[in-house]
């Protein structure tokens, strides 16, 4: 057996192997949606919306039963622009959640909302880019402005996207030196996928670009505990540093593909291809640095 062989093969087996002493790891999940069926907090028209509601009190129950001390909010597409339902989370569970906002990113005056959802209780802006030309705004005038005042009230730019688009946001990147700016779900790349994920790569040259190790399911061909990806989480460990990478849970998307204990125990007890320090930074110590709690 060759040495590469033989550490695929190590790789594997530890990847496998629950960690000991991981359950007692600090757990901060970087990545869940809320949303609730209220004529309070009306849906986005057009939304295709589950049936079922994810009520902060319905995810507090989850991260009780699973370990997880805090988690950061993402707007969930169903209110488009609308964030009162994640403020109003916000404002009744401080202590537990920080919540990313979205703005109209075609809309001129989007700084000024992302001002006002951040004096508010918001705490950074995710904008979703896709492949089409429809997403050209991402390259246009209006995003100058809106990076600049996410720099200015230094709060984290999000981005959803796909590979594609990564050179695109080099260019903001550039432009924001001073920004912390999060990949989603390591811009879904799919494994094995070694030319997309040079473009990925390719971001680590910034300092303040960090990536979230999340979608795994998705993004393998291979059942739980998703072996497959190991190589683009090694590669990407060894470009950003694990103090730029971090985990989380995306709940409840696709909820019927894999339970939010299982999306836990994923990263919690399958990363023993990392150093311990490693797992520790994925787990809390990055999303802290770049959403800061008081643990």
């Amino acid at each position: 057996m060759d040495r590469r062989s033989f550490l695929k093969g190590s790789f594997a087996l530890l990847g496998s192997l629950p960690q000991q002493g991981a359950q007692h790891t600090i757990m901060i999940d970087s990545h869940v949606h809320v949303w609730k069926h209220s004529p309070g907090f009306p849906f986005a028209a057009g939304a295709k919306v589950p049936e079922f509601d994810l009520a902060a009190e319905d995810l507090l129950a989850l991260m009780s039963a699973n370990g997880v001390a805090r988690t950061v909010l993402i707007q969930v597409i169903h209110y488009r622009w609308d964030n009162r339902y994640l403020l109003d989370v916000l404002h009744r569970y401080p202590e537990k959640f920080h919540g990313v906002c979205r703005v109209d990113p075609e809309d001129p005056a989007a700084p000024d909302h992302l001002s006002e959802l951040t004096e508010t209780g918001c705490h950074g802006v995710r904008l979703s880019p896709g492949v089409s030309a429809e997403s050209d705004w991402f390259r246009g005038p209006l995003m100058a402005p809106l990076w600049k005042r996410c720099a200015q009230l230094k709060v984290p730019m999000t981005l959803l996207l796909p590979a594609s688009r990564l050179p695109d946001a080099a260019v903001w990147i550039e432009k924001n030196p001073d920004l912390d700016v999060v990949i989603d779900h390591m811009a879904d790349i799919p494994a094995g996928d070694t030319k997309q994920l040079q473009l990925l790569l390719a971001l680590a040259r910034y300092p303040r670009v960090f990536v979230k190790i999340s979608h795994i399911w998705s993004l393998s061909r291979q059942a739980f505990p998703y072996l497959d990806l190991t190589d683009q989480i090694l590669r990407l460990r060894d470009a950003f540093g694990s103090s730029r990478l971090m985990w989380g849970t995306d709940w409840p998307i696709v909820r019927e593909r894999l339970s939010y204990s299982q999306r836990v125990a994923l990263y919690r007890d399958h990363l023993g291809f990392l150093s311990g320090t490693e797992r520790e930074d994925i787990l809390y110590r990055t999303v802290q640095r770049v959403w800061p709690f008081g643990l």
